[in-house]
């Protein structure tokens, strides 16, 4: 039986419209935070904060550069974009000693809204930055969909269950 230890991202690429963006230091995925309502009334002891299943804040995805360069200037673009993160997740099987890597991605599409230039300073990164307004995001491991959540269609699914199917069903979507 194996014994599988996820140990880190062995390294990552990121490509915008299937070209290889040189000059990624890092990516900053979003957060899933809920949309919340409070809850209270009668017949309730207290309150609690109820989500409005498949709503979700303003998600980023920050681009961080080690300098400014075509790929960075391309970002200021006003319209939607879409980037394929992937990686791989290095896995150590503890039973056996062998390592294997595992493919991870995650892929978006959004509006760039805000772009950093970073500082320059003699023999040092810029530390540029580009922010970009997140509508769409799907994350595969192994090649298998875990999350996909489209904002702007109504769709949400988690492990193969879309939670917004009925809310598509009952708007007549």
């Amino acid at each position: 039986m194996a014994n599988l230890v996820p140990e880190k991202l062995n390294d990552f690429r990121v490509y915008r419209d299937g070209n290889n963006l040189l000059g990624i230091a890092d990516v900053q995925l979003p957060s899933f935070e809920a949309m919340t309502e409070t809850v209270r009334g009668a017949g309730i002891a207290g309150e609690y904060e109820s989500p409005n299943i498949g709503h979700f804040q303003s998600m980023k995805l920050t681009l961080n550069w080690r300098v400014l360069n075509n790929d960075f200037a391309s970002l200021l673009e006003p319209r939607v974009i879409s980037f394929d993160c992937r990686g791989a997740n290095q896995v150590l099987d503890a039973s056996s000693g062998v390592y294997s890597q595992v493919p991870c991605r995650v892929f978006v599409r959004g509006t760039p809204t805000k772009n950093d230039l970073g500082k320059m300073e003699k023999g040092s990164p810029y530390d540029a930055s580009n922010d970009i307004e997140i509508t769409y995001i799907k994350i595969e491991i192994g090649g298998k969909t875990l999350v996909e959540l489209d904002k702007l269609n109504y769709k949400y699914v988690v492990n193969g269950v879309d939670y917004l199917a009925d809310v598509r069903k009952a708007l007549g979507l």
